[in-house]
């Protein structure tokens, strides 16, 4: 907490108690999270905003206010805290994104997501390293160090998927929505696995087992949290199948399963491994079986309450990011002129934009190759359109940045507080100038009447539509009798090399596997659709609505 509100309050002749101050900043917060929900919903048309701009610009003004009335004393209301967002605001936000995920499209699309989210950011991660270590020493950032400049990678890396998961629509352009999503998520992932890798590398003699090291920790990690994230899942589904809860109270199994998603978090956490994808991966994993084993007005009441959580988790992330933006004590500490911070600016954004590039659309065109259904193409357009949606950054390049270059909020050094003003400026200005652009990039790009052509007109409905509940039940891997009818599978078939026969052809047998083993020892165990037996005394909801006329 800072000192801004006890200065306006004493000024007031308000009283200075230290928890009045701090619920003081709490109101005030609930207030302005309050205004973004009013104002994103009047601005829900808007071709050129969006919930996260608004955010932002709301967070800025509010900075600016109460930077003018405590006489420039301070930007902020409250303080930047990583455990807040780590511990708190992050978790509801990624296991929203599995849980909610359009398993059948996530899956589809697999190859491309996993070529963009893993291999893409290494490639970016490399460009963006590379470039800073080399441009910045020229700029008055001389004093930091190999360790410095691939955080930065990383940090950099790390897209924002919360802003553009809002600036594209799952029904217009569902596969565009389905890539950016899941290369959003698995980017996330990756960066901040990739961000701890480096951390836990000493960079005194930096040589070629210092790469391996860095290899060997980042497989690590990620397999260990994802094991860890499926684990958790699966204890999760096998709990509520046995104890039937909802014998006693459907409230017991809402709770279980909202703790366990937690816990999953909190779990990677203690044991130093990534909480981000093993909570994306229990996520999946119950939206496959938990959401299944509980009764159906229990069903509704946790897609909304996940939901719930994660948007006013995403707005609280970008108010503070708007808000931090005039926190002028980084600003006086970076000893860099007005141009070079410019320069500083301006080298990271080019990076962005190269690092992306070299990796969108060479690993499209791989992912074409490899993909034979027309359903899963990416077109030029459409590469296009995944190259600049993926541009903005927001967030998590926020948090890896304090994490680097502050302790509780304070830049350690000039150089730090440079690197942390340029990662604030470079996260505004793409939020903002990209975002607002990427709604008529797609109208210019892919006007209606192509979509139809380009879109997959299988996909499951969409969450606004009233039957998104029937997308739960669409399984993890499709059967063997649907998938003559599945462009996904019906394009297995067409193999036009030696190569893509040898990447094609495993897949109908991987997946017949997994089929067969998931409803023969997985789902009697676990639950699922179609594996759950009646729970007798659980209600559906129109049998609630019917005894409890005034339950909401």
């Amino acid at each position: 907490m800072t000192g801004t509100l006890q200065f306006l309050m004493s000024s007031a002749g308000i009283g200075e108690d230290a928890d009045h101050t701090h619920v003081m900043a709490i109101c005030l917060f609930v207030t302005l999270l309050c205004a973004c929900i009013v104002l994103g919903h009047l601005l829900e048309e808007n071709r050129w905003m969006n919930e996260s701009i608004t955010a932002l610009i709301l967070g800025f003004c509010t900075g600016i206010i109460v930077l003018v009335t405590s006489n420039g004393s301070s930007s902020h209301i409250l303080q930047f805290n990583e455990e807040l967002f780590f511990i708190y605001l992050l978790p509801p936000i990624i296991f929203n994104a599995g849980f909610q995920v359009k398993k059948k499209q996530f899956f589809q699309n697999f190859v491309a997501i996993m070529l963009f989210g893993v291999v893409g950011v290494f490639i970016s991660f490399a460009i963006i390293s590379a470039g800073s270590s080399f441009v910045f020493p020229k700029l008055g950032l001389g004093k930091l160090l190999i360790q410095d400049y691939l955080a930065l990678g990383t940090i950099f890396s790390a897209t924002d998927s919360v802003c553009t998961l809002q600036v594209l629509s799952q029904d217009d352009t569902p596969l565009l929505y389905s890539l950016v999503f899941g290369e959003g998520v698995v980017n996330d992932a990756t960066s901040v696995v990739l961000f701890r890798a480096v951390q836990k590398l000493t960079f005194d003699d930096f040589t070629s087992m210092e790469v391996l090291q860095m290899s060997g920790s980042f497989f690590y990690l990620f397999f260990s949290s994802t094991v860890l994230g499926i684990a958790t899942g699966l204890l999760s589904a096998y709990i509520i199948k046995t104890l039937y809860f909802a014998r006693h109270s459907t409230d017991r199994e809402i709770a279980i399963m909202t703790l366990m998603a937690y816990l999953s978090y909190i779990l990677a956490e203690l044991l130093f491994l990534s909480g981000i994808l093993t909570v994306f991966f229990c996520g999946i994993v119950m939206s496959h079986y938990t959401w299944h084993n509980v009764t159906e007005s229990s069903r509704v009441t946790t897609k909304h309450a996940f939901a719930t959580m994660s948007f006013i988790a995403e707005t609280f992330i970008f108010l503070y990011v708007g808000m931090d933006a005039l926190d002028l004590d980084k600003w006086k500490m970076a000893t860099t002129t007005v141009g070079q911070s410019f320069g500083l600016f301006s080298t990271l954004l080019v990076l962005i934009l190269v690092g992306r590039a070299a990796f969108v659309f060479p690993l499209s065109a791989l992912s074409n190759y490899m993909c034979k259904s027309a359903n899963t193409k990416i077109g030029i357009r459409q590469q296009i359109i995944i190259w600049w949606a993926g541009l903005m950054r927001g967030a998590v390049s926020i948090a890896l940045a304090f994490n680097q270059f502050t302790i509780s909020g304070d830049a350690k050094n000039p150089e730090f507080a440079a690197a942390i003003t340029t990662t604030i400026g470079v996260v505004l200005f793409s939020t903002v100038v990209f975002g607002m652009l990427t709604k008529p990039l797609i109208h210019w790009l892919l006007p209606p009447h192509l979509r139809s052509y380009i879109s997959d007109t299988s996909d499951p409905p969409s969450p606004k539509d009233l039957n998104f509940i029937n997308d739960f039940n669409v399984p993890l891997l499709l059967d063997s009798n649907q998938r003559g009818n599945s462009g996904f599978f019906s394009g297995i078939v067409s193999r036009h090399s030696s190569l893509g026969m040898l990447l094609a052809a495993p897949t109908s047998y991987i997946h017949d596997l997994w089929r067969s083993f998931d409803d023969s020892y997985m789902r009697p165990v676990f639950g699922g659709r179609g594996f759950v037996p009646y729970i007798p005394g659980s209600l559906t909801i129109a049998e609630e609505d019917e005894h409890h006329p005034s339950h909401f």
